[in-house]
């Protein structure tokens, strides 16, 4: 089981990579701070499968899942090596909890997996494996896969959860894209709840965040960058949550990051 701690990062917008931003500048310096992996073990939002998918390349293609953002960012590449042992001894020990885990080839990182792996580890030298949220899955059930995965995964591997703190799309595109801008109240509220919520060790209200966090549904009309906290989170009472980091870019993206330290005697 991994020693390191599992990493619950906001990737915020694709310019994250080349905005001068706080978070940006976070996720560079917690790189140059964690003990090099041997492998990362990634969950990103962008990538939701009707089964819990997991990446069985030997390399990884860059995927730029994402349009209206500057042309520049289409020239950024992270083409990391896989894993492809680990990866299969994954899909053993998920299978073995009764997840319903597949082998999959040739889709590249997305996104959400490749801008802050880049940030954090820009050499693009350290065996990934990207591992699929499962469509309709729900908290409960993506709390108990990142348990599982915590545990199947070897000593000096590290687990990155990509997703938002918030994440409301349609106001984003909606105003000016302005870097700096006002945070609103219905922003704040909603972040400031669950960072109390983290930090109190309630981890049964943080996994019913969406139906009692302030605003809730308003920062996340659709679950995909929330569940990623919760597989971060695990399903484990004997975890210590650290904040990283607190920020917001363009007013209503959330950057807030997040580390999961398990007790390994607790297993």
């Amino acid at each position: 089981m991994t020693d390191l701690p599992t990493l619950f990062l906001s990737h915020g917008a694709p310019t994250l990579l080349i905005d001068e931003c706080p978070a940006r500048d976070f996720l560079r310096a917690l790189g140059a701070s964690l003990p090099r992996p041997r492998s990362i073990i990634v969950i990103s939002a962008h990538h939701q499968s009707p089964f819990v998918a997991v990446s069985v390349d030997t390399k990884h293609l860059t995927l730029h899942d994402f349009s209206g953002f500057p042309p520049l960012l289409e020239k950024f590449h992270y083409n990391a090596p896989g894993a492809p042992d680990l990866a299969h001894q994954i899909i053993t020990a998920l299978h073995d909890a009764g997840f319903d885990a597949r082998a999959q080839r040739n889709r590249g990182l997305d996104h959400g997996a490749w801008i802050p792996l880049s940030l954090l580890y820009s050499a693009a030298n350290i065996p990934v494996i990207q591992v699929s949220l499962q469509r309709g899955g729900g908290a409960r059930f993506h709390r108990r896969l990142g348990e599982t995965l915590r545990q199947s995964t070897p000593r000096g591997s590290l687990i990155v959860a990509s997703g938002s703190v918030t994440h409301s799309l349609a106001t984003f595109f909606a105003q000016p894209a302005e870097l700096v801008a006002p945070v609103p109240g219905w922003v704040s509220r909603f972040s400031d709840w669950l960072n109390a919520a983290l930090t109190a060790q309630h981890y049964d209200d943080v996994e019913c965040a969406l139906q009692l966090a302030p605003n809730a549904r308003r920062n996340h009309p659709t679950d995909e960058h929330f569940l990623p906290l919760l597989v971060a989170l695990g399903n484990n009472d004997h975890v210590t949550p650290q904040t990283l980091h607190r920020s917001t870019t363009f007013g209503v993206l959330s950057m807030d990051s997040y580390a999961f330290t398990h007790d390994l005697c607790s297993d």
